[in-house]
């Protein structure tokens, strides 16, 4: 976001100022600092946050002000819509609603009933989907097992997965859910093995446990890309995840759901700029670059909001507006665009894999899988 200001230092002759206020994670400060940021006038609308759980304290803050947020990095479901699992990404077929999730629906977030939440991530069912895409078509995975740390993430991620590897032809051949205090699969691994199972995929975070049991898989299934370990962006590019692996490691996939930059040729001069800008390698990562096209989108609508108000201060309501119809805008990772949620049109889930045992080492693009013509379900 910075790179992109200090490239772009005005707008039709307005100075752009980028005022930062970090969260550290916490719900009521993400809160406050929108409160802040809302007591003074030249505050237009606000990029981030980069955590579900501040998004959904933040956004009712920011919605009884007509107050723009645009995300780089929330992929919560409940954050735009009412159901957490669409009927066609759930194994029974129907619907799961937030509520049922254990959590508040995107209309109860939103005291204006209008929307202005928008971000740059596709939803964590679509990483689930993925996922199944691609264990299906291009690792030829015909039968998995599935394993969860029983949190609303993972569930969700095992829920789409699941439905999604079935309805292309897979066969899902058990579930398991791990014990946070114990999280050992070593029986449950033994009986996917004997059922005939290819591959595990995993819906839940690092610190749950879930890369343990790759370690586990070792000396019951085949070590390496032979069985694979799969699961979501909880695990994807973790050190701590290689670390608890390892020796067992390579063969780790994961989805991260943004379009990777590195796959784009036309971002290559970006990359190169922002890496030379930015010398220390821990500054560039999988959403540098969605944070830059964040950035860029809302830079798009706040022009036309200054001339909406005849070259004066631009209104926050009418950005607001004004994003809501961004559609088509060429951005570093692709077009950009918002539906009628506030989630991206550019839906592309990526794909990582872990390159060996080294947690420092860098995962490796594997591909991806777009979602921006048709949905799975």
């Amino acid at each position: 976001m910075k790179f992109f200001v200090e490239r772009h230092p005005t707008i039709d002759g307005f100075v752009v100022a980028l005022r930062t206020a970090d969260d550290g994670g916490d719900p009521n400060l993400g809160a406050a600092n929108v409160r802040a940021f809302l007591t003074d006038p030249k505050v237009v609308a606000m990029l981030g946050p980069f955590d579900a759980a501040v998004a959904r304290a933040e956004i009712p803050v920011a919605n009884a002000a007509g107050f723009a947020m645009v995300s780089p990095a929330t992929s919560n479901p409940c954050l735009t819509r009412d159901v957490f699992t669409p009927a066609r990404l759930n194994p029974a077929r129907t619907a799961i609603t937030c509520r049922q999730a254990g959590l508040p629906a995107a209309s109860e977030l939103r005291p204006n009933k209008t929307n202005n939440f928008f971000r740059l991530t596709t939803t964590d069912d679509l990483q689930g989907a993925a996922a199944a895409d691609y264990m299906f078509h291009k690792l030829r995975v015909l039968r998995a097992g599935v394993l969860t740390d029983h949190e609303a993430y993972g569930q969700g991620l095992a829920y789409s997965f699941s439905a999604r590897f079935v309805s292309l032809g897979g066969t899902i051949l058990g579930r398991f859910e791990l014990d946070p205090k114990n999280p050992s699969a070593t029986a449950f691994l033994k009986s996917m093995k004997d059922a005939g199972a290819q591959a595990i995929y995993y819906g839940g975070s690092t610190q749950a446990g879930g890369c343990r049991v790759r370690a586990e898989m070792a000396g019951i299934f085949p070590a390496g890309e032979a069985a694979p370990f799969v699961g979501g962006d909880g695990i994807a590019e973790d050190p701590a995840c290689v670390s608890s692996a390892r020796p067992n490691s390579a063969g780790i996939f994961a989805t991260v759901p943004i379009v990777d930059a590195a796959a784009i040729p036309s971002a290559a001069s970006t990359v190169r700029d922002f890496k030379a800008t930015f010398g220390n390698t821990a500054d560039y990562g999988p959403y540098t670059l969605v944070a830059y096209d964040a950035t860029a989108v809302l830079y798009a609508a706040i022009e036309q909001a200054i001339r909406a108000a005849g070259d004066g201060l631009p209104d926050r309501s009418t950005i607001t507006a004004l994003l809501a119809e961004t559609s088509g805008l060429t951005g570093a990772t692709g077009n950009l665009g918002f539906d009628l949620a506030g989630d991206t049109t550019n839906r592309v889930v990526s794909l990582v894999e872990a390159t060996g045992s080294d947690p420092r080492a860098t995962w490796k693009p594997v591909g991806a899988v777009d979602y921006s013509a048709h949905l799975p379900y």
